[in-house]
């Protein structure tokens, strides 16, 4: 036997989809516990993000027909990441390992037993990485791509094709809470948690019912997060390039001269245009990617609660007090 294992799951607005995951869940986790892969204790612990919908009421009624499950309720809506945290802090002193994962069954459940078989064999951190991303859009394909392939030139050391299905031990979820930055992006910390890992590969299927919680406008948010929040090279691509303009402007600075000394002063005006347009450009771009860093350190400095829970429903009834 394998210990408790506490299945953590964010939810946002899934009330198409949650009757379903938890009755495949009722199933799965069955299948463990007579497999002798976790403890009979074990439980699935749902997160509700300040859904807007049905979806406490549908986790309230889950848990009063099942003790399986357990619901957390944050006072608002705080975003997938901070939702995620907040279960897995719950978590980290109910459990021997835990196993995160999405509501809208994209994520192979089955895959479960091979995640924490990588446990029993001595693996802290287990991620779930995608065999291909058939599921996708081209343009959400080559984009996600280009994203991790961005953060590895970065210097971030990141998984390709792993979002948040993974497992954590006790001792991991433990190191996970020493990290205490706001801008959250998981699947950037685990690595920074050390210990050894092992790597699960399933397909992921299309999303059950519902829409997706991240349109393109939160995906970019979210690489904006993912890349400020872990490499200061964007700021060192900042200083380079000033210095390869002001080594341009020398270079023009003698342009202009010699052209004026040959007394050609009248041309030139599209090139002076140009540049004062590209510079103009350039500038701005740069104080752009320097007040992103600016804006986080000022989040950060300022220490706010990265979640704050309002309710918990577990067989004890009592509220955790869990590090925010």
């Amino acid at each position: 036997m394998n210990g408790k294992l506490m299945v953590v799951i964010p939810c946002y607005n899934e009330e198409e989809v949650l009757g379903e995951t938890a009755r495949r869940l009722t199933l799965k986790m069955k299948a463990l516990v007579d497999a002798g892969l976790c403890d009979p204790a074990s439980r699935v612990l749902l997160v509700d993000d300040g859904s807007r919908d049905r979806t406490w009421e549908i986790i309230t009624r889950l848990h009063a027909e099942n003790p399986l499950f357990e619901g957390l309720k944050l006072s608002r809506n705080r975003g997938h990441q901070n939702a995620l945290l907040a279960g897995l802090m719950t978590a980290k002193d109910r459990c021997d390992f835990s196993i995160s994962m999405d509501a809208d069954l994209q994520d192979d459940m089955d895959a479960m037993d091979r995640f924490i078989a990588e446990y029993s064999a001595g693996c802290d951190v287990v991620y779930g990485v995608r065999n291909r991303r058939e599921s996708d859009t081209f343009f959400k394909k080559q984009t996600a791509l280009a994203f991790y392939r961005l953060m590895k030139g970065l210097g971030v050391d990141i998984t390709f094709n792993h979002a948040d299905y993974r497992l954590m031990s006790r001792r991991a979820l433990a190191a996970l809470a020493q990290f205490h930055e706001v801008n959250l992006f998981l699947r950037g910390l685990a690595p920074l948690v050390g210990f050894q890992s092992g790597y699960v590969y399933y397909d992921r299927s299309e999303r059950f019912a519902g829409e997706s919680k991240y349109p393109f406008k939160k995906m970019l948010a979210f690489a904006i997060d993912g890349i400020t929040s872990f490499s200061v090279k964007p700021l060192r691509l900042i200083t380079t390039l000033g210095i390869v303009i002001f080594l341009i402007s020398l270079a023009m600075l003698i342009y202009t001269l010699v052209a004026f000394l040959a007394g050609r002063t009248v041309m030139g005006w599209s090139s002076t245009i140009a540049s004062i347009w590209m510079i103009g450009g350039i500038q701005l771009l740069s104080l752009g990617v320097i007040g992103e860093y600016i804006g986080k350190i000022y989040n950060e400095s300022k220490r706010r609660p990265r979640f704050i829970i309002d309710r918990y429903l577990n067989e004890e009834g009592a509220d955790p007090t869990v590090d925010a």
